[in-house]
Order: C-alpha cells, then structure tokens, then sequence
C-alpha cells in the first residue's frame, strides 16, 4: 500500500510539473517576443520638402506605425500647418532647429533621419548637431548640399528664375508649382498635393549652408532616387552614392514624391536602414 501511493504521488508530481512548464511556455514565448519587438523598435523623422509639411508622408508613416516604429513628421516653420508663421527672418537655419530641437525635445536616439527633395539641405545641417543620434540618414531624391553652397546654387533654371524673380519683388516666399511638374505615377495625387501645398519661404535659399562633416560621420548613409522625375543634380548624387563606400543607392521607377509613388517599397528600404 505504502509502496503504491509513493508511486500514484511521483506521477501526479510529475504530471504537474509538465503540465506547469506547458502554461509557461506560451508565457516565455511571449515575454520573448515583446523583448524582440522592443529591440526592433526604431524611431523615424521624416522630414519633408519644399511647399510640403509633416502631411505629405502619410502614407509611409502609417505603414511604419502600423510596423510599431515610432514615426515624427515635423513641419518646418512657415509652412503648412505652420504656415501662419511665415516671415522675412526664415532662413536656412530656422529650419535646421526646428530638426535640431525636435531631437532635443523629444530625447531622441538612434534615429533614421529622412529628408525628401529641399530637406536634404535642413537634414544635413542639422546632422552637424545630431549625427551622435543618428543611426542612419536617407536623402529621397533629395539635395545633398556641400559646405558653401546655397539653396538657390543647386535649384534648376526654372525655379531659379521664380525665386529671383520673387526676390526681386521683396516678397518673403514664393508660390508652389502645379504638382504635376513632379511627374506623379498616379494622377489623383496632384490635386491632392495643390490643396495642401503652402508658399516656399526664399529666405532658406540664399545663405550657404555650414558643414563640418557631420553628415559624413553617420555610420549609415542611403541614396533613394525617383527615376522619373528629370533632375541633373539628384541623378549626381545617386551616381556618387552608387560609388562612396559607405553609402547604398536606391534607384526606384517613379516620380520625385516616392513617399506616394512607391510607398511600399520606400518603407521597405527605411526599415532595412
């Protein structure tokens, strides 16, 4: 009897600690899970272009959350949603603290910074300030300016000939073209961007940007060109990116807003960076 019960009590004990290691395991495995999602986890600024703001990067901001990165999509001051604070004193730098101080703010660390056609000029001065806090930029078919140079420098013929025009005139900004001229893949989004576009400040194109190679000490730098919008100036950048060390190239069949035109796969690229 005695011999019996010891038996019956080992594998009851036994029963019990499989059965409590099984509840467990799903626990574990969670636990584990939320540890990798946590690791993962990246923080994105998405910094936008001329007669733009924080709105034109929707549809990659919803696919990144949706991914459970943390995504900010500051407008620069003076347009769109700040667009009430448009005035004579914005200049390039304005729009470099408003990137600079973003980070400060918000604490931010180990960022993808992202900037899209004149962003590239804001992102990479700012870059003298936060390249400790960047874990890699992405110039989309974007400027990618070098010390001295001036907005105004680099811009085509035809908008160089609007923006001195308006200089000429003594006004503070300058009116956004039709969206058309961006080449866009699908023809609903011009009407769309005219809406929401906003007046260019002049000021961010005329003083030379400082650099001191802050830019370069980011450990991961990325190239993404839209094809279809013709640009002498992002197609040099793209051949430079295609032959730096240090850099990756991207070169995508669509127009200058990649953010709508290949959202998916510029998402793609921002989460491989």
């Amino acid at each position: 009897m005695a011999s019996g019960f010891r038996s019956t009590t080992a594998t009851g004990r036994r029963l019990f600690l499989k059965s409590a290691l099984a509840s467990a395991l799903p626990l574990t495995m969670a636990a584990s899970s939320v540890a990798k999602a946590q690791v993962a986890r990246r923080t994105y600024v998405l910094v936008h272009g001329a007669w733009h703001g924080g709105w034109c990067w929707k549809p990659v901001r919803e696919r990144l959350e949706a991914q459970g990165h943390r995504v900010l999509t500051p407008t620069l001051t003076g347009l769109a949603d700040r667009s009430h604070l448009l005035s004579d004193r914005i200049v390039l730098q304005t729009h470099i603290d408003d990137i600079v101080n973003l980070y400060r703010w918000e604490d931010l660390t180990n960022v993808v910074l992202v900037g899209h056609s004149y962003g590239g000029w804001p992102v990479s001065g700012a870059l003298e300030s936060v390249h400790d806090r960047t874990a890699a930029v992405v110039f989309v078919d974007a400027f990618v300016p070098e010390n001295g140079q001036a907005g105004r420098d680099l811009t085509s013929p035809g908008i160089r000939k609007i923006l001195d025009e308006s200089l000429a005139k003594g006004e503070i900004a300058r009116p956004a073209p039709d969206a058309s001229v961006f080449n866009l893949a699908n023809a609903k989004d011009v009407p769309w961007l005219n809406e929401r576009m906003t007046p260019q400040p002049n000021g961010v194109a005329v003083a030379p940007i400082q650099l001191r190679g802050g830019r370069e000490k980011v450990a991961r730098k990325i190239y993404v060109r839209g094809t279809r919008y013709a640009n002498a100036s992002f197609d040099g950048y793209l051949a430079r990116a295609q032959q730096t060390s240090g850099w990756q190239a991207h070169a995508l069949d669509c127009g200058h807003h990649v953010m709508l035109d290949q959202s998916e796969q510029l998402t793609a690229i921002l989460t491989e960076a």
